[in-house]
């Protein structure tokens, strides 16, 4: 066994190298990784915020959740779950987290334009998850153009 000293291989195991401008080389990425921060944020609140109905934060006395009618009951159990899940994976800037993010976003504008009698129907909320999905897309494909062949 050779002393990596000795051959120079000793830089390949340091895990920061103070002299490389990989900063300037992906910035896509970095920028990539603060818009899944930031949905992440995103996220968490809006998983609060169905977190908050079901426990029936906000509503009168003498309604609660259980009132309510099997869909609306259904869909925002499912958005409590999938919303706090992909908050963490967003954070974290796993794989997973962006697909259960997009299936979260995906099952959001279903919800508002193919079902409007469970939330309402706002299309401005439909709108504001695909300007949302569109920047994903656009800053994943700049990001994945920094990525070496």
């Amino acid at each position: 066994m050779s002393d990596p000293r000795a051959t120079g291989q000793h830089h390949a195991l340091e895990p920061v190298h103070t002299g490389d401008n990989d900063v300037s080389q992906h910035k896509w990425t970095g920028r990539l990784v603060l818009f899944l921060r930031g949905m992440a944020c995103l996220s968490l609140v809006k998983g609060l915020y169905h977190w908050g109905v079901v426990c029936g934060i906000g509503a009168s006395a003498d309604a609660g959740f259980a009132d309510y009618q099997t869909p609306y009951q259904s869909v925002t159990v499912f958005f409590a779950v999938i919303d706090l899940v992909a908050a963490v994976g967003l954070w974290l800037a796993a794989p997973w987290g962006a697909v259960v993010w997009l299936t979260s976003v995906v099952s959001m504008v279903a919800v508002e334009l193919l079902f409007p009698q469970i939330y309402g129907g706002r299309i401005w909320v439909a709108g504001l998850e695909l300007v949302l999905l569109a920047n994903y897309l656009w800053l994943a494909m700049l990001a994945a153009r920094e990525q070496p062949a």
